[in-house]
């Protein structure tokens, strides 16, 4: 095993308190750093999708023009505005706006500190080909969060800020609901990103083989549409905006699957 000296369940315990509190200590730290940046953090963030100019919507726009197609893919002009309804409203969005920044930006050492909790408990042999897992983990966790909050949440909101069952009836849209759902596509996507991580150590544990994602990859289609659609607005694009990333990395962690047990041959 990594420890030479054999520890107890109570000197685990110990050694993972301390991990945590590193942890937790960080994430209070950046969060601390984006409560202070109130205006950075809402008025350039979160609040920035909210702009006709925002990058996405010049995008399809530009696309739009590029096709052809007038301006059908322009979009971006809110017809409704930010509400608080409560007393605390603000000042409660606030606290948990900082203290999602605080651990979206201090995942990277989070992970690490739980890594190192785990690493130990590994052969040598296992040590050496789990190199780099905290980069990679770290990486694909800021593109997809970056994924959702360029491409997914900017379309969700359209679509839900501008959807109407009836003309009588306007869009008061709560702070909270909005920044929820900024913040919820944009995490859930964080975590579907780490696919590829996920099926690389099922294989090296020999639980998951690439011609058992080969035979459900129909499956796999049907269980990414549910997926979408739970983590998205009833929006046909939106769906198809986290569909396709999803069945990239399906495909693409297939062949990280053949590359692991064919590593593990040699």
């Amino acid at each position: 095993m990594g420890k030479e000296k054999e520890m107890s369940f109570l000197d685990h315990l110990e050694v993972l308190r301390w991990h945590l509190v590193r942890s937790v200590s960080a994430i209070i730290i950046f969060a601390v750093l984006a409560f202070i940046n109130k205006d950075f953090i809402f008025d350039k963030v979160l609040f920035a999708s909210l702009s006709p100019d925002f990058p996405t919507y010049v995008f399809f726009c530009n696309l739009s023009d590029l096709l052809g197609a007038g301006d059908l893919l322009c979009f971006g002009k809110q017809n409704w505005n930010l509400h608080s309804f409560t007393m605390a409203g603000q000042f409660s969005t606030h606290i948990m706006t900082s203290l999602f920044a605080g651990f979206v930006i201090a995942f990277p050492y989070v992970f690490w500190e739980i890594w190192r909790f785990i690493k130990p408990a590994l052969y040598s042999d296992e040590t050496k080909v789990t190199r780099g897992v905290v980069f990679f983990t770290s990486i694909l966790f800021s593109v997809g969060v970056l994924f959702g909050y360029y491409m997914v949440a900017p379309l969700s909101v359209n679509f839900l800020g501008s959807y109407q069952i009836s003309g009588q009836v306007s869009n008061t849209i709560g702070i909270s609901s909005y920044v929820s759902t900024i913040t919820t596509i944009s995490f859930a996507n964080g975590l579907i990103f780490e696919l590829p991580m996920l099926v690389y150590f099922l294989t090296k544990i020999g639980l998951l083989t690439p011609e058992f994602m080969k035979k459900y990859r129909k499956h796999s289609i049907v269980l990414t549409l549910i997926l979408s659609s739970i983590i998205t607005p009833p929006d046909v694009t939106s769906q198809i905006l986290v569909s396709l990333p999803l069945i990239i990395l399906y495909e693409f962690s297939i062949k990280i699957s053949k590359r692991v047990l064919k590593n593990q041959n040699k």
